[in-house]
């Protein structure tokens, strides 16, 4: 504990050669906090408070301050294990260092906890709304409740490695996705010098088997056949933008009508609510301008898909439901609306560059998951040079 050492209390101190009898017989001032000072160790003190409390301090000048620095609690340290740990620290001092400032910058040296709250603070507003939320949930599930107490200067790999292994046990995908959280907040510790090196590094992922969930085009008729009857019209709207324009659910909910352009057909994306976080420009099809000319005979409001209280749908969970299991559609998500989008087009013979560019994918090998299904096409083009060679056509 830091304090500087005041007239009052330096009234208080007495001389006397320590011993734990004679500290155990001290009672105390109930006016003042007294000190009884030793007479082997310069500075050393029995430190007794108003209240009873008795501890070892020892007082020291260092750059013309005056300082006390606290040992420990008695009798939790005897008076001999006190005196030793005194002589120590002055050899310390003696050398120009101060050991009660060393002491105040460990205990003042950022946690996780810290750390998480420079992370939401400067780069959580970055990313999209969606993203950002679900960091936040994993934070407050996953990290802080196990490590957000530990130093970062004493946060090891060790501890990175259990997380990710507790985790694991019911979560393994989570597991991967709060390790790449953390790496990415302890990048921020990096330039921020309070981590020599970022411990999240070099962690064994789980394995992920990436999701190829279509649309056959039975099932996509079947599904098209349920939405004229889905009860929730709005929310089978909301289903039919999804699946024409390969878009993020978060983009289609939250789509205003200022955005749409009906006469260039064109969606412009606001960077708030895109993935990328910078404006996007998509062209829109013939189907889906219908659509939205359909909807805007009846539009109410500035978005697309309104709510009751004003702002625009959150979820359609319920219709969701109603639609999977009327149009018999085994493990099929929402998400997979946007994986039928990519895989219409690709095999239509669409270029993968094309279609990345659609989706918003920044990087190329995001749209190779699609790759394989470029096999009938190309089946069809082999063909097609195969009757050629032939002399079949």
């Amino acid at each position: 504990m830091s304090h500087l050492v005041t007239d009052t209390e330096r009234t208080q101190m007495a001389n006397q050669k320590l011993t734990d009898s004679y500290i155990k017989s001290l009672e105390p001032d109930e006016k003042r906090n007294k000190q009884y000072r030793d007479t082997e160790v310069t500075g050393l003190a029995a430190l007794i408070t108003k209240r009873g409390a008795k501890s070892f301090v020892l007082n020291y000048t260092i750059g013309g301050r005056e300082r006390r620095m606290t040992i420990g609690s008695f009798p939790t340290w005897s008076t001999t294990a006190a005196r030793a740990e005194a002589k120590e620290l002055r050899r310390v001092i003696d050398r120009g260092m101060d050991p009660l400032a060393k002491r105040e910058e460990i205990a003042s040296a950022p946690t996780v906890n810290d750390l998480w709250n420079e992370y939401q603070a400067k780069h959580l507003p970055k990313l999209a709304p969606k993203n950002a939320s679900d960091q936040e949930r994993a934070w407050s599930q996953h990290v802080l409740p196990r490590i957000g107490k530990i130093k970062l200067k004493e946060l090891t790999s060790r501890d990175v490695d259990d997380l990710h292994r507790a985790i694991s046990e019911k979560a393994p995908i989570m597991a991967n996705r709060v390790i790449a959280y953390l790496r990415k907040a302890l990048n921020i510790a990096l330039r921020n010098q309070w981590v020599a090196t970022n411990v999240a590094n070099g962690v064994q992922k789980n394995r992920e088997e990436p999701r190829s969930r279509y649309l056959s085009a039975s099932e996509k008729e079947r599904l098209l056949n349920a939405l004229k009857e889905m009860p929730n019209q709005k929310a089978a709207n909301a289903i039919r933008m999804l699946l024409l324009t390969g878009a993020r659910r978060t983009e289609v909910f939250g789509a205003r009508w200022e955005e749409i352009d009906l006469e260039l057909g064109i969606w412009t994306k606001p960077a708030g609510r895109v993935k990328t976080r910078r404006d996007t420009r998509v062209p829109l099809s013939q189907a889906a301008i219908m659509l939205l000319k359909d909807m805007e005979r009846e539009k109410s409001g500035a978005f697309l898909f309104p709510s009751r209280t004003g702002s625009h749908i959150q979820d359609i969970n319920a219709p969701w439901r109603w639609l999977v299991k009327t149009a018999d559609l085994k493990d099929f998500r929402i998400h997979d609306l946007r994986h039928s989008f990519a895989s219409f087009l690709v095999s239509d013979g669409e270029t993968l560059e094309t279609i990345g560019r659609l989706l918003g994918h920044t990087q190329a090998q995001t749209t190779a998951r699609y790759a394989h299904l470029m096999d009938d096409p190309l089946r069809r083009a082999v063909d097609r040079a195969g009757k050629i060679v032939s002399g079949d056509t």
